[in-house]
């Protein structure tokens, strides 16, 4: 899940991107916003209608490592 709403962010956990940020503008976001790594959703493709942008890959990788340990995690 992304949300405009900062406050939301859960330090060492989230990732916020900003317009300061260099994928900032490939993500399509108009907002500074929060990445919520522990928002989850699982949605069929065929209720997707296209796509809004994307993140680098560095930005990806440490989400996708976050998201792993969070699993993880005994």
């Amino acid at each position: 899940m992304i949300s405009a709403q900062l406050e939301q962010l859960v330090p060492n956990f989230d990732e916020r991107i900003s317009p300061e940020d260099s994928d900032f503008q490939q993500s399509g976001l108009k907002l500074p916003s929060v990445i919520r790594s522990g928002r989850l959703a699982v949605a069929g493709k065929d209720i997707l209608i296209g796509k809004l942008g994307e993140v680098d890959s560095l930005r990806l990788r440490r989400i996708k490592q976050i998201i792993s340990r969070w699993i993880q995690a005994d």
